[in-house]
């Protein structure tokens, strides 16, 4: 509490206290203060300790007849014959497989809820085709079943994006796959927010069907150019902020006047160029829906042209072309491994795709979903990824394929410090499986995000149930999950 000073002496020395603040007062803003922050708790665990299990790190090694010891949330140790302390649940996984919790970089849960009904649409704000004022966050139904399916399915952290039909679809969220009743307690402490971007195809037919820019692809670059052009000059009038690679400046960025191509850029905070600006900044990473190999490297351009880091490319079907490059730009390739030929720019596809994306030094060949029901099996669409693979003679292990669902989708959202792999003081988000997670028959037995129980196959009582589900035949015992 704040105590009051004579008059006099409060003068002089509130002025002294201005003139000794006044360059903080006027810091740069930063563009990613949060006012919805995460409440995510975790859930209460005891120490456990799986005995006897073939474990697939997520770091590229395989430990056999290995133990996996968890406590206060974290992996404490991986390695053969730990010691079980007094206190310590110790579970018998002989003939069992264990791997870190699987990563869905790639998810629209929530925003497009199953049931899919019109009343459930909320994934693309179709009103303009830079949108990067509008959160995914703002739309996510917790209740949404989806979520507990997937967590069957072993997955246990997601990021939830807009969709597809703008040129900038807005904020996405990074969540903590655990039954919740806001968004808030499902969301990633302190994750990044991605940015969802998308080429090609979708926002050149959603608009140009209404008679507006975009409709062509000419008219989607021209669409982003403008879009981080006012970012720009919203940065600048801002502040600056240090942008990680700071780029060249441009005849547009005159260090006075106020060019700005859509007069958004003013004296106001604007909600849309502070997500533009904190994407230059590094501060939000950048996922594109993007299928062409062209294409990706325009946006590969387009982000050097602006200062801005493409974290993944989303779909890239015809990434294979471009598979050396990307590993060169540090970006990844978040992959179906067999979706294709559903409109022209999907036509390209081959099933190698993933593996070709995975040869290069660097590479980061990630395995996503974008669907409802392949979030419940990811471990089988890399398993086809891995068969696709081996017949054009390219032999995958286990021990490498499981980073295409946990380490590298950890390094695409900035949370690979945290989890992702099997390492002491991570995130104990552990899966543990019947037998080899590539196989057809693989199911997750047990499911453990921060060291807490939260999926047992084997137990009604760890098998949570949407609110929605309540009463519904599905949700009984022995239902659908």
């Amino acid at each position: 509490m704040r105590q009051l000073l004579p008059a006099a002496a409060g003068l002089v020395l509130a002025g002294a206290i201005a003139c000794a603040i006044a360059p903080a007062a006027q810091a740069a803003p930063r563009f990613t203060d949060d006012p919805y922050p995460s409440t995510y708790r975790p859930l209460p665990s005891e120490p456990v300790l799986l005995r006897n299990a073939t474990v697939l790190t997520g770091t590229g090694q395989r430990l056999d007849a290995a133990d996996v010891l968890m406590r206060d949330g974290r992996i404490v140790q991986v390695g053969q014959g730990l010691p079980a302390e007094a206190g310590t649940r110790v579970v018998d996984a002989t003939g069992k497989w264990i791997t870190p919790g699987i990563i869905d970089v790639h998810s629209h849960l929530g925003v497009y809820p199953s049931p899919g009904m019109k009343a459930h649409e909320d994934g693309n704000e179709m009103t303009a085709p830079v949108t990067a004022n509008v959160w995914a966050e703002h739309s996510i139904w917790p209740q949404d079943p989806g979520f507990l399916t997937a967590l069957a399915g072993g997955v246990t952290t997601l990021q939830v994006l807009p969709g597809s039909a703008n040129l900038v679809g807005g904020r996405g969220v990074t969540l903590r796959n655990v039954p919740a009743t806001t968004y808030q307690a499902m969301k990633f402490p302190g994750a990044p927010w991605g940015l969802k971007m998308a080429c090609g195809e979708n926002p050149k037919r959603v608009y140009g069907g209404k008679g507006v820019a975009p409709s062509t692809r000419m008219g989607n670059v021209a669409g982003y150019r403008a879009a981080f052009i006012d970012a720009s000059e919203y940065l600048r009038k801002n502040g600056g902020g240090q942008p990680q690679e700071k780029p060249k400046r441009h005849w547009w960025q005159s260090s006075s006047g106020d060019n700005d191509s859509s007069g958004d850029a003013g004296g106001k905070r604007d909600l849309k160029l502070d997500t533009l600006a904190g994407a230059i900044n590094g501060d939000i990473r950048v996922h594109i829906h993007c299928y062409r190999a062209d294409e990706m490297a325009t946006m590969i351009d387009l982000a050097q042209e602006f200062g801005f880091r493409i974290a993944a490319f989303h779909h890239g079907v015809e990434a294979y072309k471009i598979a050396d490059r990307l590993a060169a730009e540090n970006i990844c390739g978040a992959l179906w491994a067999d979706w294709w030929g559903f409109k022209m720019e999907a036509f390209d596809g081959i099933q190698e795709n993933i593996a070709l994306v995975d040869r290069p030094k660097n590479s980061c060949a990630i395995v996503h979903s974008d669907s409802e029901e392949g979030i419940q099996r990811l471990n089988q669409e890399a398993a086809k990824a891995i068969a696709n693979a081996r017949r054009a003679g390219i032999e995958i292990p286990p021990e490498h394929a499981i980073t295409w669902l946990t380490s590298h989708p950890a390094r695409a959202l900035g949370i690979e410090e945290r989890t992702g792999s099997l390492e002491p003081g991570k995130l104990a988000d552990v899966v543990v499986w019947n037998r080899s997670p590539f196989s057809s028959y693989a199911l997750a037995e047990q499911v453990y995000i921060d060291g807490a129980r939260v999926y047992d196959r084997n137990d009604p009582a760890r098998q949570p149930r949407s609110d929605f589900m309540l009463g519904q035949p599905a949700a009984a015992p022995g239902g659908v999950l």
